[in-house]
């Protein structure tokens, strides 16, 4: 492609709107623009990209024997509302009504609408093991769009489904698709952990994250130093064991504290380190009210508590009505004298305070010489702290690891909650029938290409990992006459070697066109001007390492074929 012909409109500037770094980048590099709040347009140079990973994604899904279908993005609500999801889903799911009232969605994800073919389909256990896969465009009506396409309202996603007789056959279709999606991210050129995570809203019993490690990354990735054990901070555990103090319980006595309703501001106030306050706090679910108590040098896992309360819908819970029918006051909660039904949750490093600090339940008030078992009863104590940095691993006592991620793709063992929700059964070999067994596989494409930018930059741009380049080479030209007709001759013979090139042939300073060379971070970059080519040389530039060649004319082909096999 010449230069003077595409579509990339590149910005010296970066608009004001972008936050982080890839943002930032596909904008100034033409790669997109925004339409709408985390909605946007992908132009030639974004486009291409996505293309070449989506490649790699049917390629590798081919591999293991999956099958690419399309599902329609508009779905009626009944087949929601038969998993119990309409109302679940909450207020992400885009719902709009067509021009007979009747309810639908903008699909966030296919569950539903997959499991519904494949019900009407499959009637017998010969026709299964089956696995299908799209690559489609997804809606989410994120409350705060942000990020660019790191987190939007309307995404590239491949989702696919996986449907077994019995678990064994599931475990086979998880195996195989989690090694496929190694092959993908590790294809992609990304440095990237697969970690044990939460289902989340798509449920299910197991399930993996492929995280992309970058420092802005809105997930904590717990890994091992020694083993390979990794997991989303949200279900990360470790092994602490909680020692009790040996110093003599004292009373408990109610203090004044005025307007001390934070854990740091108490701490400085009545000079107790944060480890002797018990973090009291308050939550509604369906079946009533829970008080989630961490010592205070710990933060809540709401994910832990959520999945240990079986509680998908968990909310903070403050205010009079909180105080009226429970009796706990927000800011200054705590276990002790609290009225009406309450289920009290404590993490195990509580049960070991002595002569710890609680909210009294009354305004600008505390409790210190607080002791678990004999000043509060617990109804279940569980850990539902989040881990820290060090603390050692539960599977061989290595040193853990906190770094931040960005989730890029997640597989998940769903296992009969949508085909017995939705009636999808085949026959098994006495005729008897039986829920299918199914899993859940997914990557955002976009949010792959944004990763692949936060992980490979510097303060010129973006640095592609070779697979993933929208173009392999750069070719610059410094001039006109001979340099021009030198550039001419490389660009079609480059072509012809099947190397993929952006030609920049422009009438432009050398600064310009060194710049939108460095943004658009093509692989290799090949240069000719005048000096060098008076001696029958260009200069070939690695744009990763910064190495840089001046190499012959007749040479060029096979330099840059070889340099471009060792970025592959």
């Amino acid at each position: 492609m010449k230069m003077s012909k595409a579509y990339i409109p590149t910005l010296k500037e970066t608009p004001s709107e972008a936050e982080v770094v890839s943002h930032k980048l596909m904008l100034r590099a033409g790669m997109m623009r925004k339409l709408s709040s985390g909605i946007y347009t992908y132009l030639p140079l974004g486009q291409k990209v996505i293309q070449k990973i989506e490649e790699i994604v049917r390629e590798e899904m081919n591999r293991e024997g999956a099958q690419e279908l399309l599902l329609p993005a508009l779905q009626p609500a009944e087949l929601w509302q038969e998993s119990e999801r309409w109302n679940d889903y909450g207020p992400e799911l885009m719902r709009l009504q067509d021009r007979h009232d009747r309810d639908f969605c903008l699909g966030p994800t296919h569950e539903e609408v997959i499991t519904d073919l494949v019900r009407d389909e499959v009637r017998s256990y010969k026709d299964l093991p089956l696995n299908l896969y799209q690559v489609q465009t997804k809606f989410r009506d994120e409350i705060r769009p942000r990020f660019g396409v790191l987190r939007g309202r309307e995404f590239i996603m491949k989702d696919g489904y996986s449907f077994d007789v019995d678990e064994a056959g599931l475990e086979e279709n998880y195996q195989k698709m989690f090694d496929a999606y190694d092959r993908i991210f590790d294809r992609c050129g990304l440095d990237f952990r697969p970690v044990v995570a939460d289902n989340g809203a798509i449920g299910g019993s197991e399930s993996h994250e492929f995280m992309v490690l970058a420092d802005s990354g809105e997930d904590t990735v717990v890994f091992c130093s020694e083993c390979d054990y990794a997991a989303n901070l949200e279900l990360a555990v470790s092994d602490v064991k909680f020692v009790i103090g040996d110093e003599e319980k004292a009373e408990i006595e109610k203090v004044e504290t005025p307007g001390v309703d934070t854990i740091e501001s108490l701490a400085k106030f009545l000079d107790f380190p944060e480890s002797k306050l018990i973090k009291t706090l308050a939550y509604q679910t369906e079946d009533g009210y829970v008080l989630a108590l961490v010592r205070g040098d710990y933060q809540l896992n709401e994910i832990k508590l959520r999945n240990l309360l079986g509680a998908p819908n968990l909310e903070m819970a403050d205010g009079e009505e909180l105080l009226d029918d429970t009796g706990v006051v927000t800011g200054f909660a705590g276990p002790i004298e609290t009225s009406g039904e309450v289920k009290v949750v404590a993490d195990p490093s509580v049960m070991e305070v002595v002569n710890g600090v609680t909210g009294a339940n009354e305004a600008d008030y505390h409790y210190v010489n607080v002791n678990a078992k004999r000043d509060f009863d617990v109804d279940e104590i569980a850990d539902i702290r989040e881990i820290k940095e060090e603390e050692s691993c539960i599977y061989c006592g290595g040193d853990l690891t906190l770094t931040k991620g960005i989730e890029v793709g997640q597989v998940f063992k769903l296992g009969t909650k949508y085909s017995e929700a939705l009636g999808a059964t085949y026959l098994d070999n006495n005729g008897k029938a039986q829920p299918m067994v199914m899993g859940c596989y997914g990557i955002g494409i976009t949010r792959t290409v944004a990763a692949a930018i936060e992980q490979n930059h510097d303060e010129y741009g973006i640095i592609w990992p070779a697979a993933i380049a929208p173009y392999e080479v750069s070719l610059l030209t410094l001039g006109d006459g001979e340099v021009l007709e030198t550039g001419q001759e490389l660009y079609q013979n480059l072509k012809s070697a099947g190397i993929d090139v952006l030609f920049d042939e422009r009438k432009e300073r050398a600064g310009v066109k060194f710049n939108d060379a460095d943004l658009i971070g093509a692989s290799v970059r090949i240069t000719i001007g005048s000096r060098s080519l008076a001696e029958g040389k260009v200069e070939v530039k690695v744009r990763s390492t910064g190495d840089d060649f001046n190499i012959k004319v007749d040479n060029v082909i096979d330099k840059v074929a070889e340099l471009l096999n060792e970025l592959d």
